[in-house]
């Protein structure tokens, strides 16, 4: 299989000893069969499954964007959409905070970009140390269907290339399918917006990227 297609949960992706299940598949002796519907993948002989729809699934090392919507006394309450909240202990931040003074280094409504530390269904502990992490300041925050997210990166990033190049915005893609882009005008803003709905809608259609790079020239 040289091109990605829809397949339904059953149906045969691509038969062969040397390709390994990933990701929404499963073997049945020689076949790699789908798990979920979605867009079967091959690279590198790992055969995966891309979801099309469904709801975001933390895992250890991910990388979320939210919103800030409660302060305790050793921390913040941070909303990203799942069905659970996740928290940001003042442990994990890159600065020493005492604890009178939560509420000026990150307030009700502030956006931040987080690293996921662990998760055991109920609770989601949270980590901004990291370089590149924190605070979020201005620009537009766009939400899609967090299995649109590996469309919306590319592979190797390449998706983001083009936006980049496009917009000259400065943009972080959360895993939970909050989109966070700043440019220096607020038209770059709205015209990034536009290619990440353009690429959510197509997303199940093959040769993606040479699409979007056409969309990028009708929107100049």
């Amino acid at each position: 299989m040289d091109k990605r297609k829809i397949v339904v949960p059953g149906e045969t992706i691509i038969s062969g000893e040397e390709f390994l299940p990933g990701d929404g598949t499963r073997r049945e002796e020689q076949d790699i069969v789908a798990e979920r519907y979605g867009l079967a993948d091959v690279s590198d002989k790992l055969v995966r499954v891309i979801a099309l729809s469904g709801v975001y699934v933390p895992r250890r090392g991910n990388t979320i964007i939210g919103e800030v919507i409660d302060i305790t006394f050793n921390g913040w309450i941070i909303d990203f959409g799942g069905s659970v909240n996740g928290f940001l202990p003042i442990s994990e931040v890159p600065k020493y905070i005492a604890k009178g003074e939560l509420q000026e280094f990150l307030d009700f409504g502030d956006i931040i970009v987080a690293k996921v530390q662990g998760t055991d269904g109920r609770s989601l502990d949270l980590s901004t140390k990291l370089r590149g992490l924190g605070k979020l300041r201005e620009g537009m925050i766009i939400k899609i269907n967090p299995n649109k997210v590996p469309r919306v990166i590319g592979k190797e990033g390449s998706m983001v290339k083009i936006i980049k190049d496009a917009t000259n915005v400065e943009i972080t893609v959360g895993q939970n399918g909050w989109i966070w882009v700043k440019g220096s005008k607020i038209d770059d803003e709205l015209k990034t917006k536009k290619i990440i709905e353009f690429i959510c809608e197509n997303s199940f259609i093959e040769g993606l990227t040479d699409k979007v790079a056409e969309f990028v020239k009708e929107l100049k």
